[in-house]
């Protein structure tokens, strides 16, 4: 975990040097809640490049290893609520990318494989291919109005389950006004660090460097904060 005010006491401090502006308190918590976006969803494209990679190397491995680290914070699983229609279940609210889900059946937990909806319209009357209790199925729609459920088949199972990564909780710097000027305030309800690894903390200070410089117009500044996070992203990656 990062400490929201470390970051941007960083981003005031090099902001300022050059008398570039001041960023308010609501600017660096828009800023800050885009940066940790941009970075957590960097790690799944990382990923996802890494396993496309031939072979296989102590380098390469140690790189995952650190990206499954990063991401083990979001890990959760819970158990999935029922829409109202059988065999449809409400996702988690939270819910970033969906893992495994699983049913249980007479005290025995099955994992559901996830095919198309149009995949599941071929085997449904196959007689070897139609999901069965030990060999369930789900679909989950990516159109707009379904995205928050899965249907699962058969739907004759209980207690459905889903693991998966959660979104981090946006950052939130929360202060209060004494004399015209902004005070860090740790003990607001509503206070939030950034949730990224500890690692991050330079990243998130050059990117909402870079969107500040975009806000404030002053092209140095984002150019400078470009790159250095390029910089960072490619020793990350050598």
């Amino acid at each position: 975990m990062v400490r929201v005010d470390t970051v941007y006491q960083r981003v005031l401090a090099l902001a300022n040097k050059e008398q570039r502006g001041y960023i308010t308190p609501q600017e660096f918590n828009l800023f800050a809640g885009h940066a940790q976006t941009a970075i957590f969803e960097q790690y799944f494209y990382d990923l996802n490049q890494f396993g496309r990679g031939k072979g296989s190397s102590d380098e390469l491995a140690d790189m995952t290893d650190l990206l499954q680290e990063k991401i083990a914070n979001f890990k959760k699983s819970a158990l999935l609520v029922s829409s109202g229609t059988a065999g449809s279940y409400y996702l988690p609210v939270d819910m970033y990318r969906l893992g495994t889900v699983t049913h249980r059946y007479q005290g025995y937990t099955y994992e559901a494989e996830k095919i198309s909806h149009n995949e599941y319209l071929n085997i449904a009357n196959t007689y070897l291919a139609n999901p069965t209790i030990k060999r369930p199925v789900y679909t989950h729609s990516d159109a707009s109005t379904y995205s928050n459920t899965i249907k699962i088949y058969p739907s004759n199972g209980s207690n459905v389950s889903a693991s998966y990564v959660r979104k981090p909780e946006d950052p939130n710097w929360t202060y209060v006004v004494v004399g015209d000027k902004a005070l860090y305030n740790s003990t607001a309800t509503d206070h939030q660090d950034f949730e990224l690894h500890a690692s991050e903390e330079a990243s998130l200070v050059l990117k909402i460097l870079l969107l500040a410089g975009i806000q404030l117009k002053t092209p140095q500044l984002s150019q400078q904060a470009g790159q250095e996070d390029m910089k960072n992203i490619q020793q990350e990656k050598a």
